[in-house]
């Protein structure tokens, strides 16, 4: 674990520089301890991949003083990879009219459209971190074989919804935006609830699971092809 000056009133706890379910669950329970300590001196406290960001009031602390802080609080912590963890399903279909790339991730990656999908739907996936856009929850890991990497050429527009696949994370797009991961299908779950204190009814500690559905259950869900 490293701490370094990220601007005047604030620092970094850097806790690896990777991507991986042991970075993320290190960076999830030292997450979990921070906001248990309720002080009021951290404006912000905000998770990545691989490290926390925390602003702080300069009247409370200087650099020396809030390192030496968080190395004393989170020098003992230990991992719990089912803290205050929830699963959340997600429908998901997966057709060739809303999946624009389930065909091009099927052929790079030498497998059928029906092996892309039941790869994909099989595993449960940690959220690694929420970011670009409200809402959006990077999963991970998607299985070696169906991992494919970006568009070249980003789409001007990717419909809400769109689940998504970059590299070896995937995602569900919670509103039109444009984008360059493949869009393998579509839910009707809502990501992003302005509603909500947190925007959205996933945070980090959300394990996400999807289920392939028919055309006909997605239309009956409210669907848009």
């Amino acid at each position: 674990m490293k701490i370094k000056v990220a601007s005047v009133d604030s620092v970094i706890i850097y806790f690896d520089n990777k991507i991986s379910k042991d970075v993320s669950q290190k960076v999830k329970a030292a997450y979990a301890h921070l906001k248990s300590l309720k002080n009021e001196s951290f404006i912000e406290i905000i998770p990545s991949y691989s490290s926390i960001l925390i602003s702080y009031q300069l009247l409370k602390y200087d650099f020396d003083s809030i390192k030496e802080y968080l190395q004393k609080e989170l020098s003992g912590i230990k991992v719990d990879e089912e803290l205050n963890s929830k699963l959340i399903q997600i429908d998901v279909y997966y057709g060739q009219e809303v999946g624009f790339d389930l065909q091009r991730v099927a052929k790079l990656n030498n497998l059928s459209v029906d092996e892309v999908i039941n790869i994909h739907s099989s595993k449960i996936y940690d959220v690694y971190t929420i970011g670009f856009l409200p809402g959006f929850a990077y999963l991970g890991i998607v299985d070696e074989k169906i991992a494919t990497k970006r568009l070249e050429t980003p789409r001007k527009k990717i419909p809400k919804g769109s689940v998504s696949i970059a590299d070896t994370q995937t995602a569900v797009y919670p509103k039109n935006s444009p984008g360059g991961w493949n869009v393998i299908g579509k839910t009707n779950f809502e990501f992003f609830d302005k509603s909500l204190q947190n925007l959205s009814l996933i945070d980090i500690n959300s394990k996400i699971k999807f289920n392939p559905i028919t055309k006909e259950e997605f239309l009956t869900q409210g669907g848009v092809l």
